[in-house]
């Protein structure tokens, strides 16, 4: 797990009054986090996936989950690093909750 993924699990997944898988095997695929109840996997990307080869395997693996009814986002380390309440805000949105709704 990077710096980034433990930030966002540690600081505000964990805290979600909902199931948030870590690691989960989805297919061929392994989901950073994924929240079954809303069919939503959470992707933090590092650098290596603004590489064309990674961005098109990305494409992929999100192209599969959407046919299996699985919204994929994504989100950067630096996107984690220098605006992480906009990415938590952005995921409370998607989830229908609000900052009142965290444990």
């Amino acid at each position: 797990m990077t710096d980034e993924e433990r930030k966002l699990w540690y600081l505000f997944l964990k805290r979600l009054p909902l199931t948030v898988n870590r690691q989960k095997n989805i297919g061929n695929y392994i989901i950073d986090f994924y929240i079954h109840s809303h069919s939503l996997a959470i992707e933090i990307d590092g650098r290596q996936h603004q590489l064309p080869e990674n961005r098109e395997a990305d494409d992929n693996k999100d192209r599969a989950l959407l046919a299996l009814g699985i919204t994929v986002i994504r989100y950067t380390n630096k996107d984690i690093n220098r605006n992480f309440q906009a990415v938590c805000e952005d995921i409370l949105k998607l989830l229908g909750l609000t900052a009142q709704d965290l444990k």
